[in-house]
């Protein structure tokens, strides 16, 4: 039987800033009234991250690029990390958690010193053991590691390399399907039961990541064990840029947070046979035999 926990929501912002401080102070602000216990960002360094082709080659999808490469897009929306310093400041005078998903092992080094309560390991980089391996030696807080576009045996791998170094109890893994947005037949809510067999009760917990349309899966991934529910947040769906599409706006993120936590006050068994509230139904109404 699962033991259910108090659901805790992430606001998801990642680049939907657009690479303006302004919009991502608002997007917290935003977050923290709907009802999101986190605002989570990123960090990436591009030249890193990309080959010369891929760093000066044109953007896949040129509508929503905001450079005229996919370099020079990227780092249009990226914050160096003294803006990550002042954002974090910020999320905590507002009185919201801050997080970032790191992409690789520089980004890495700095976030760490940020010393937020956790940071995350997108899908696309799960398999990327030196990253791995240094939050697991470097950071003293939750390793949290989505699991999207990923082979079973890269998911052992993974729980092979957290054991090794007695980090699983910091590990928080997520079910999710990378794309932005997919439909409810992709979302595969049942892998959260495939995650549970491979990494059992060792872990800190588990989440989910959505990228679908509505929040009613969103309380099925919840039913299921999934704790930490992550969505991508925007104010706007329609601005510029891929993952606008796929996120929550802010009444669309209270509807969640509200239902979550009325999921969360339901999942319980009666504490009598008959309820007070149902005894003057039971008088009124009960066959009587």
């Amino acid at each position: 039987m699962i033991k259910y926990k108090e659901p805790i929501i992430v606001a998801e912002i990642g680049c939907n800033h657009m690479g303006q401080l302004d919009i991502a102070y608002e997007l917290v602000d935003l977050a923290k009234e709907s009802g999101a216990n986190y605002a989570k960002f990123q960090k990436r360094n591009n030249k890193e991250l990309l080959s010369e082709v891929e760093y000066n080659a044109p953007h896949p999808n040129p509508i929503n690029s905001y450079g005229s490469s996919y370099g020079e897009h990227r780092e249009k929306l990226e914050f160096d990390i003294k803006t990550h310093h002042k954002i974090k400041k910020y999320c905590e005078d507002v009185g919201i958690g801050y997080s970032v998903s790191v992409w690789d092992i520089k980004s890495a080094k700095e976030v760490v010193e940020l010393n937020p309560e956790y940071i995350k390991i997108p899908s696309a980089m799960n398999n990327h053991i030196e990253l791995l391996s240094y939050l697991a030696d470097n950071f003293e807080g939750q390793i949290h590691v989505s699991t999207g576009m990923t082979y079973e045996k890269e998911l052992e791998n993974m729980k092979n390399l957290f054991q090794q170094k007695n980090k699983l109890d910091k590990l928080v893994i997520y079910s999710c399907t990378s794309g932005y947005p997919i439909e409810a037949k992709e979302v595969c809510l049942m892998e959260i039961s495939k995650l549970k067999a491979i990494f059992e009760d060792e872990i800190f917990d588990y989440a989910f990541s959505g990228h679908h349309k509505g929040v009613a899966i969103d309380i099925a991934a919840y039913t299921l064990g999934a704790t930490w529910i992550e969505r991508h947040f925007t104010k706007d769906r329609t601005w510029k840029g891929t993952d606008h599409a796929a996120s929550l706006e802010p009444h669309g993120l209270y509807k969640l947070v509200r239902d979550l936590k009325n999921t969360y006050k339901a999942l319980n068994f009666k504490n009598d046979e008959i309820l007070e509230i149902e005894k003057p139904q039971r008088t009124k109404l009960k066959f009587k035999s």
